[in-house]
């Protein structure tokens, strides 16, 4: 970030008055907010607690976005990171349940106090991550309510016309209705990103290329298994077709046709929306699932396919919240997700996304009804499923059904500063923090589709481990300078597509809103352009305020051993080259550098991990290969070690402690100064798990 700097006079102005440019009945002040998100909610609380005038211009005529709609299982991750009002949110949540009156269905000590990790009630610091929608709307409208906060609902922006653009500021926006609000400061706090697009803002769609931003797990991940999300989690191979294996008698519903892309290229498609769905057991407060308009019993017909394979997952992600109610989320091959149906959602008109959701609510609802009514369901999943439905004081304005789609992602602002998968896992630092997270990079799936041998399979589900808590940069938050010079954008955050799979967590849209809203008060305080605010006294004010912008691992969560301070030359699997299917973990005790990887025990002959390095010094040299072994490894892991003699075959039983500590030697070579040493694993006919972790030379006498 720049030290900050006078604008001209002329820019200058734009954060003091914009009289000319506003109708007599605009609503002004300093800061405007376009969305009702929680980060819409946050970013008002700071501005009133910076002494700003704020309104908040809300499409939504609920507060809180997926944290009131649904999303009561917390993705927290590590939740030492998570500081400012985000926390004091997860405080006042605690607040509410030290109620009686809220445990209307359940008594607090019958709640099993689970959470992702850690407990959902933290007694110690007064925090709850797991609640309840209308819990969560009740915290939101008390923020609104105690700073005096305006709220206008309801309105929604003019895409076309209602975004006054000069000198590279916003002057004011325009909603549907007619009405205008002009300000200082204004604020993307939507899912889709509608203000960054109408003020002809940078911004991207869909998966870069691995090569755009010199990722790994961006773009098409075709052969890429992780989660239990596809059809490799099933018994057997499932076939796409009306009748199974015959192509003639026509594609099942929801299967795509079309070629799914070369892995690492860039594609135009969204990963998956779905509800989080809060459904309850409690025969008080339950509505059996309703048959949807428009239900078509074909629809599910793959679903029947799954089940007949043996699949039984179906309660899997049924996690439970107070008072007998779950966050119900997607699991497995065909479940909530409504793959491929979103495509367009990110710049479609609001029409074309009032169809999208409906066909969204369509096929969720009808994804319950049909196991909780249809004759071919197997009798032991429709009997649980029977157990379930609708509650009765839940969204009881929209028919008891979330009034929130569960946007993973649309627009992403190309801005200041790009988030990568580099940033968060560390290859690269991070300038300016003003937040953190610590999520997994997680992606759901974006397409399903006819694999080569003529199977049905999903692609796009990731999950990679960040190895810990990361910063995120404050030129994230912000446009480049000659776009904008006075929004903020703390959701809609210019990242990848793969980085954004982890930022994109609620705790993490508050703590960002916060920093942003800081951020924006020195703006206006200074007439600077929030590219231009000094770091260091921004950086002062946020931890002031509690926010965490760096975090040191505890010795408990430190990484294996450092491969800079190994004996020899050693490889990690951070440098390797990978063709075909390899799984991150760090699951085993005893590995080199953030984790290893492994071949989930599939695609039998198509991995092949690939550690190459130069030996400056002439000599003889041992050989050896670093895994975690376990049970359920391979005994005959092929390994091919190339030297200048030649090459050597090793079978390697990776069930068995390796010979040298971390490492197993696999044999002792010759090498001249400058030679290229290879060492290359492989899945090919292995009995179970192979792993890599690093690669050793070390020289002998």
């Amino acid at each position: 970030m720049k030290n900050p700097r006078l604008l001209s006079p002329l820019l200058a102005l734009l954060f003091v008055s914009t009289p000319d440019l506003r109708s007599d009945d605009a609503v002004e002040r300093d800061f405007v907010i376009y969305g009702g998100t929680c980060a819409a909610v946050v970013a008002a609380v700071q501005a009133k607690k910076m002494g700003k005038s704020v309104v908040i211009v809300s499409p939504d005529k609920h507060l809180g976005g997926l944290s009131s709609g649904g999303l009561g299982w917390t993705d927290t991750g590590n939740k030492a990171v998570i500081g400012g009002l985000s926390r004091d949110f997860y405080h006042r949540i605690y607040l509410e349940y030290q109620k009686a009156e809220t445990w209307k269905w359940q008594k607090q000590s019958e709640y099993g106090n689970t959470g992702q990790g850690t407990p959902a009630m933290d007694g110690e610091n007064r925090t709850m991550w797991i609640f309840e929608p209308s819990v969560a709307e009740r915290v939101f409208d008390g923020y609104v309510k105690e700073f005096g906060i305006e709220v206008h609902r309801d309105e929604w922006l003019d895409r076309e016309k209602g975004v006054v653009v000069e000198n590279q500021a916003i002057r004011s926006i325009r909603t549907l209705s007619g009405k205008t609000f002009a300000g200082r400061i204004f604020f993307d706090a939507t899912y889709e990103g509608d203000l960054i697009a109408a003020a002809g803002i940078d911004y991207h769609v869909g998966r870069e290329a691995n090569s755009v931003y010199d990722e790994e797990w961006n773009g098409v991940q075709v052969g890429i298994l992780h989660h239990k999300h596809h059809f490799g989690a099933v018994d057997k191979p499932i076939s796409p077709y009306v009748v199974p294996g015959d192509p003639a008698s026509g594609v099942l519903p929801r299967i795509s046709t079309a070629d799914p892309g070369i892995k690492g290229e860039g594609d135009k498609r969204v990963q998956a929306y779905c509800f989080r769905m809060c459904l309850t057991n409690h025969p008080e407060n339950r509505i059996p699932f309703p048959k949807p308009d428009g239900y078509d019993p074909k629809q599910y017909e793959l679903l029947l396919r799954v089940f007949e394979a043996g699949w039984r997952e179906t309660f899997g992600k049924f996690d439970p919240i107070p008072n007998h109610k779950t966050d119900t989320n997607n699991h497995g091959p065909f479940s909530t997700d409504n793959i491929g149906y979103n495509y367009d959602y990110p710049e479609a008109s609001y029409e074309r996304r009032r169809e999208i959701i409906r066909e969204h609510e369509t096929y969720q609802k009808g994804w319950l009804y049909f196991i909780a009514n249809d004759p071919r369901v197997p009798a032991d999943v429709q009997e649980e499923m029977r157990q379930w439905g609708l509650p009765r004081d839940e969204f009881t304005d929209n028919g008891n059904w979330s009034h929130q789609l569960y946007i993973r992602e649309a627009r992403r602002m190309v801005g200041d500063y790009v988030m990568t998968e580099n940033e968060l896992r560390k290859k690269k630092p991070t300038p300016d923090s003003v937040g953190m997270g610590s999520y997994t990079i997680d992606s759901h799936n974006v397409q399903r589709y006819i694999t080569p041998e003529g199977y049905v399979q999903n692609e796009g589900d990731i999950g990679v481990s960040t190895r810990g808590p990361y910063e995120i940069a404050y030129g994230s938050l912000v446009p480049r300078k000659e776009q904008c010079t006075n929004l903020m954008v703390p959701v809609c955050v210019s990242s990848s597509h793969i980085a954004f799979g982890s930022i994109r967590m609620e705790p993490v849209f508050m703590i960002l809103a916060q920093s942003a809203a800081t951020a924006a008060s020195m703006a206006i305080d200074g007439k600077i352009a929030v590219q231009d605010v000094d770091y260091e006294k921004l950086r002062e004010r946020l931890l002031a305020d509690g926010q965490v912008l760096h975090y040191e691992t505890p010795a408990a969560d430190a990484r294996g051993a450092d491969p800079g301070k190994l004996q020899g030359i050693v490889v990690d699997d951070e440098a390797a080259k990978f063709e075909g299917h390899w799984t991150e973990s760090g699951a085993a005790k005893g590995y080199v550098g953030f984790g290893y990887r492994h071949d989930s025990n599939t695609s039998k002959g198509e991995a092949k991990a690939i550690f190459t390095a130069t030996i400056q010094k002439a000599g003889s040299y041992s050989v050896r290969l670093a895994y975690p072994p376990n049970n359920n490894r391979a005994s005959n892991a092929r390994v091919v070690v190339s030297y200048p003699g030649g090459e050597k075959v090793v079978m390697v039983d990776q069930k068995k402690s390796p010979s040298h500590e971390l490492f197993q030697e696999l044999g002792v070579f010759e090498f001249p100064s400058g030679a290229t040493a290879t060492v290359i694993v492989s899945n090919e006919d292995s009995d179970g798990y192979v792993v890599v972790d690093a690669v050793q030379w070390v020289e002998v006498e």
